[in-house]
């Protein structure tokens, strides 16, 4: 039988082999599903305008977006068509914002950071902001019967982790809350593939990585030895869209009425777990019982990006820079374009 997180790094290989852009079919669904009529603020009738889109939806893996547009039908009445781009993590899903790849996209706190540090033309639109902030959504963990047993014991070992990736952050503040910098580890960036394999076989010493990976592995005998809750990780994501798209006013409309369906589609499936997990194990080919273990700490609800965002986004943006891991400051309020109405707030959706 294959290792748990092996099938993950299997499944997540293939991916990168397709070039890190895997666009699927439009996102449709029979009109029974539970929000075929009600997914979103428009409708075919209302924009007919909007018909001549197909939007290209980005993720990187882990919160069944895609399978839970199929199972809710959340785009079915849509006056536009989508499809869903997979990523194997982050930073390529923002550069493919950056350059009209894709129109959308969900990543975690660092990739809008590193994006911006080299120019990239997005912006963060939105914040998916965890509705159980207790439950953390990454960790760094070591094998089992590892002699680590502290942060501190991480002098010197060698920590995969994904470049650039919010695992790359939660990597920074953890050495930092024990009075060490990346130049005291050996700092080894793999993509989740490769990293699950150097894990499994040894040839690192510690993994920084989300969940499902995360929560498989501490299934199957790792230990955690940082969670990834404040103060030293974020526990919210952000909604990165492309400038040019978002300055054009007619298809800024339309990408905020993709945004308010992604936040239908997730409302629902907090409510209904069992869809919820079946989503996410039929998206990351996992099974049943390995989604469930992982499903509280996708549980979000989609806002507006609010001011205390843009002062932990700094925060984070500055101790980057401190530590060398980007060689330009970031103006966090310069790459931010709010896409949500004032208020808005997906967990309080009928």
């Amino acid at each position: 039988m294959a290792h748990p997180y092996s099938r993950i790094a299997g499944a997540t290989a293939l991916i990168a082999l397709a070039g890190g852009l895997a666009a699927c079919g439009s996102a449709s669904t029979a009109v029974s599903a539970p929000l075929a009529k009600s997914g979103g603020s428009a409708s075919a009738k209302a924009h007919p305008e909007w018909s001549k889109y197909t939007f290209t939806i980005g993720d990187n893996g882990g919160d069944g977006s895609q399978e839970l547009a199929k199972l809710t039908g959340a785009f079915a009445d849509a006056p536009y068509k989508v499809k869903f781009a997979r990523f194997t993590f982050g930073p390529p899903l923002v550069q493919a914002a950056a350059s009209g790849a894709i129109d959308l996209g969900s990543v975690g706190d660092v990739p809008p950071i590193t994006g911006a540090a080299k120019e990239y033309g997005f912006s963060v639109v939105a914040v998916s902001r965890s509705l159980t902030p207790d439950q953390a959504a990454e960790n760094i963990i070591v094998p089992k019967g590892s002699s680590i047993k502290t942060l501190a014991d991480l002098k010197g070992k060698r920590i995969a982790v994904p470049e650039g990736s919010s695992a790359h952050g939660l990597v920074l503040n953890a050495l930092k809350s024990v009075g060490l910098t990346p130049s005291d580890v050996h700092l080894v960036f793999l993509d989740p593939a490769a990293g699950a394999t150097a894990f499994q076989t040894g040839k690192v010493d510690a993994w920084a990585i989300w969940n499902p990976q995360s929560s498989i592995a501490i299934e199957h005998g790792a230990r955690v030895i940082a969670k990834g809750l404040p103060p030293i990780d974020q526990t919210s994501n952000y909604y990165v869209a492309n400038d040019a798209s978002l300055k054009d006013p007619q298809k800024r409309a339309a990408l905020q009425d993709v945004l308010q369906r992604l936040g239908a589609e997730f409302h629902y499936a907090i409510q209904h777990p069992d869809v919820y997990a079946q989503a996410v194990s039929t998206e990351e080919g996992i099974s049943l019982a390995d989604a469930k273990t992982s499903l509280k700490a996708f549980e979000a609800r989609i806002t507006p990006v609010e001011p205390q965002d843009i002062a932990a986004e700094q925060k984070l943006s500055d101790a980057f820079l401190a530590a060398d891991q980007i060689t330009k400051k970031v103006d966090i309020t310069g790459i931010t374009d709010n896409l949500l109405p004032a208020g808005y707030d997906s967990s309080k959706l009928p």
